[in-house]
């Protein structure tokens, strides 16, 4: 791999490294936060109630991206609270000319107040210091702010944004930084227990983008189930890279990196392609996760389609009569990570989803087009596995294309030749209509006879579909089952998928209980992940949950949705249990109509499992695991997870 001499990429300190009330500057108020906290923190859910975690962190972070500190705890503790603490210089507690408070409480209670606005206290940053603390501190019941400044430690507590005490001086200390410990209003969040493995995931991925900081965090909730965690990373994105395709065969032997200083914006990115057919790409802003992207992703993408195609046709890959190979040709199998560092970051909201800086994408072009370029003409090696891999995917790309034009033509997409097998619902309202998509033909005929014809709709599956982890788009439209499902689903697929074509807003999996059906279960999510990921995040997919038992005896008659609740319903009848019969359902096939309806289709009694995805990353590395090609990471899955395995059939 070809290596330059660079200019490291952090923040550079400023020249007066004083952090003082007058870098704050106050802009508004803070009562729209509890009037509205979803157009600050993304929504009063499990998301939000972490994004508070996040907020906290970024002032730590900021400190570390300002050469300021290098060390960042993270602590969960008992009732809900949280505290984060850094070794950075800590916030100003001088009085604030503007307010005539402390400099402290000022950027507690002020919206827009920080000292990322103005002066040179910061030169790059992630959370707008003073936006994201005063948020918190405006969300949650109880805020506890300890600073050491100057030999001195401070400290002043909040609740739902108001000042409970007075700043003090509680003495003398070694050291500077400043420790926040909240706990979230749960007047506000629907959820208020955090994720350790969520929490866990995000100072990972912080730490990679944060060179040089240690970073820990430790689990306080339960005494003597404590637990800690701690991140080191001198290797960058590029450590980043290599942690995400662990486990995937490599195509470039060498991770491509750069890391480079271009229009007063600090560029790092790198890549690794694997033999996998989806691309993964996370790009970042002032270490702010940016999963809709913006001008720096462009940026990446265009100069890796440029560079590509031109070492391409320099090199005889492409004839001069040859069309050049698309973008969706070169990202497959690519796993990449762009992080940039800039003084003035456009973020879209509040929760800086995608980036806007025009500048950005020009910075970025430039620095990944430059040190590409050397990649390639210095590895040969990789650089050939490359082209070939984009090679396979563009002929792929082009026979998905002939089998799409040739087997969904747009009149069937427009439901004028539905599939025979199908047995639709009368609905026309996709908000009220759901598609069961069952297991064999047995429980097919149940579910038609059983369901509410109005707004069900029953699409038999026979045996075990394609397993689309290990096939490209043209073998998959192949498959007649799927080709069923893509017609009845209304959606197209590939390219041409559209989520608002969907002719049903609930999708319902209902699969015998049984190996085979958690089989058939397991290839089907693996179909919607791969394919049809956005009606996922909809929230459209559901699993079905049939009982697994019919307990009678006498009058009495229950279903039991699993052993324990079996063992639960059988307690609650007593001891003086006569004539007592256990039927084991083996198969949704071995319920007749009116059963399969009054337990696992009746919106007024079933039991619906809704499919999410928590950690889009992780889910597509489990796939891989249980779907791929890998036999001995499979193994390893299988051993670990084994014990936890219930009503295995065998």
């Amino acid at each position: 791999m070809a290596t330059k001499k660079t200019e490291p990429v952090v923040a550079e300190k400023t020249k007066k490294e004083e952090y003082t009330s007058k870098d704050i500057f106050v802009l508004e108020g803070l009562d729209p936060v509890r009037k509205r906290p979803g157009m600050y923190i993304g929504s009063t859910g499990t998301e939000g109630l972490h994004h508070l975690v996040w907020e906290v962190l970024d002032n730590s972070i900021d400190e570390c991206m300002g050469g300021f500190a290098d060390t960042i705890k993270i602590e969960l503790l008992p009732d809900n609270k949280v505290s984060c603490a850094d070794n950075g210089r800590g916030i100003p507690v001088d009085t604030h000319k503007q307010t005539g408070k402390s400099a402290l409480e000022t950027v507690m209670t002020t919206l827009h107040a920080g000292g990322k606005f103005g002066g040179d206290a910061y030169k790059v940053s992630g959370g707008l210091h003073g936006v994201g603390v005063s948020v918190v501190n405006a969300l949650s019941t109880y805020v506890r702010v300890e600073v050491k400044r100057d030999g001195e430690l401070y400290s002043q507590e909040y609740s739902r944004g108001i000042p409970q005490t007075k700043l003090k001086k509680e003495g003398k200390v070694k050291g500077r930084g400043t420790t926040v410990i909240f706990s979230p209003d749960p007047t506000i969040f629907s959820e208020m227990e955090f994720n350790y493995k969520k929490i866990l995931k995000h100072l990972r991925q912080q730490s990679y983008l944060t060179k040089g900081a240690k970073v820990t965090l430790s689990d306080k909730r339960e005494k003597g189930k404590e637990k800690d965690y701690t991140f080191y990373f001198e290797g960058g994105v590029k450590s980043y890279v290599n942690y995400l395709t662990r486990g995937f065969k490599a195509v470039n032997e060498n991770t491509f990196y750069c890391s480079s200083k271009k229009d007063n914006l600090l560029v790092e990115a790198a890549f690794k392609y694997t033999d996998e057919f989806e691309e993964a790409e996370e790009s970042f802003a002032n270490n702010i996760n940016t999963p809709e992207g913006g001008t720096h992703s462009t940026g990446f993408r265009t100069a890796m389609t440029r560079v590509i195609n031109d070492y391409a046709r320099k090199n005889g890959y492409l004839k001069e009569s040859e069309e050049n190979l698309k973008g969706q040709d070169i990202r497959e199998g690519l796993t990449a990570v762009i992080s940039i560092k800039l003084s003035d970051p456009q973020f879209e909201g509040q929760t800086k989803a995608k980036l806007g800086n025009p500048e950005a994408k020009n910075a970025v072009e430039s620095v990944v087009g430059e040190f590409l370029t050397d990649y390639l003409e210095r590895s040969s090696v990789d650089s050939k596995a490359i082209i070939e891999k984009c090679f396979l995917a563009a002929k792929a790309r082009k026979a998905a294309r002939l089998a799409r034009d040739t087997v969904i033509r747009k009149g069937v997409l427009d439901g004028m030749a539905l599939p025979g097998k199908l047995a639709d619902c009368s609905s026309k309202s996709p908000e009220e209509s759901e598609l069961y998509i069952v297991e064999g033909e047995s429980a097919g005929g149940s579910a038609k006879m059983g369901r509410n014809r109005r707004f069900q709709a029953i699409l038999p599956l026979k045996g075990k579909i394609l397993n689309v982890e290990r096939a490209r788009l043209d073998r998959i439209l192949g498959s007649q089952e799927i080709k069923h499902l893509i017609i009845a689903l209304g959606t197209s697929i590939g390219q041409d998928f559209d989520a608002d074509r969907a002719r049903y807003q609930r999708i319902i999996i209902m699969c015998d209980a049984d190996s085979d059906g958690n089989h058939i279960r397991t290839l089907l999510l693996t179909l919607f992940f791969r394919y049809f990921r956005p009606l996922i995040e909809r929230g459209y997919l559901y699993i079905a949950q049939p009982p697994l038992y019919k307990l009678k005896s006498g009058a009495k008659m229950e279903y039991a949705y699993s052993d324990a609740q079996k063992e639960k319903i059988l307690k609650s009848w007593g001891e003086d249990i006569k004539g007592l019969n256990i039927q084991r359902y083996k198969g949704l096939g071995e319920m007749n109509p009116a059963q399969l309806w009054e337990t696992t289709m009746n919106p007024d009694n079933r039991v619906l499992l809704k499919v999410d995805i928590d950690d889009a990353g992780e889910a597509d590395r489990i796939f891989d695991v249980l779907m791929g090609a890998e036999v001995e990471s499979r193994r390893k899955f299988i051993q670990t997870h084994a014990k936890k395995v219930e009503n295995l059939d065998i």
